[in-house]
């Protein structure tokens, strides 16, 4: 039987983040496991300035066990290196560590996380990011930034807005697989998301 508990009795009370990447590859909190390659954990040092959080992994973060290395990762680098963000100075992770996803023919169609899933790997995210005490969060898309806030948000009306994430600053923006779908909106979000990375930047630069 799969198990829907939730990731908590996964997580190991440490701020390692090499344990805690190890102790998720057990992870059995939810079904989406089973139809995943591997746990695909987050990646940057726990001396991070900045945490960014995206919704679950791709097709190529699923066969790599990466983060955004597949094309919204590629949008993702060059939209912070416009801002002005150094790579190394960025722990990236997902609200969600499996590949939910639909096969159609040979190719493995991604599917959003519903409440439920998003709800049982957030004991992850939490873990993370009491290892990683980076100054600031940012929430990349809807699903991001419902695992974090709690509740679902409209992007668009939370841009330049500052959360309050335990006792740290947390920003939303779009996730950079929507400039990949965006078609004719696709220069306007991509836009959108440096605007909202160079807002951090500058804040971190205070």
């Amino acid at each position: 039987m799969l198990s829907t508990t939730g990731a908590e009795p996964f997580v190991p009370e440490t701020t390692s983040l090499k344990t805690l990447s190890h102790a998720a590859e057990g992870c059995r909190g939810c079904p989406l496991w089973a139809d995943a390659t591997q746990t695909v954990f987050g990646e940057g040092s726990r001396t991070a300035q900045l945490v960014l959080v995206g919704e679950q992994p791709g097709d190529q973060e699923d066969r790599q066990g990466a983060p955004f290395v597949g094309p919204a990762g590629r949008v993702l680098w060059q939209c912070l290196a416009e801002a002005g963000i150094d790579r190394a100075d960025v722990y990236v992770t997902n609200a969600v560590k499996h590949f939910k996803h639909t096969t159609r023919g040979k190719r493995r169609l991604h599917k959003k996380p519903n409440a439920a899933e998003i709800e049982a790997c957030h004991p992850w995210v939490e873990a993370e990011l009491r290892a990683v005490r980076a100054r600031a969060v940012i929430a990349l898309g809807a699903t991001a930034a419902r695992s974090l806030v709690g509740s679902n948000v409209a992007i668009a009306g939370s841009r330049g807005a500052r959360f309050d994430l335990d006792g740290r600053p947390l920003w939303i923006t779009y996730h950079p697989s929507a400039v990949l779908r965006a078609d004719e909106r696709a220069a306007e979000i991509r836009t959108a998301i440096v605007a909202d990375l160079r807002t951090v930047a500058a804040w971190l630069g205070e």
